[in-house]
């Protein structure tokens, strides 16, 4: 789904800014971005090695609303649509992971 009317499945990765959602006392959102960072950390390092730089296309943590931690992408278009190439010519020919 990639246009811009698409509908998008409430997969729980949905992330608004800081101002876009409502902070709930009593959730721990710093246990889940650590994870993320965790997570993010390690998906950095991926792209560090196979010559992506960190200033065109990262990994970023954050959280939800409900505090579970999410892993988004943010890089500039063309650097992603390497990335996204790079990804399929790793995919076996079924479209699945090799």
């Amino acid at each position: 789904m990639t246009s811009a009317g698409a509908e998008w499945p409430n997969d729980g990765l949905d992330v608004a800014g800081v101002d876009g959602g409502l902070w709930v006392r009593g959730e721990d959102y710093m246990a889940g971005w650590r994870e993320a960072r965790e997570t993010a950390d390690r998906l950095n390092r991926a792209l560090l090695c196979v010559g992506f730089e960190l200033s065109a296309v990262r990994a970023v943590a954050a959280t939800n609303e409900e505090g579970r931690g999410v892993v988004r992408l943010a890089g500039w278009p063309d650097t992603v649509d390497r990335l996204a190439r790079f990804l399929e010519a790793c995919a076996d020919g079924d479209g699945g992971a090799a």
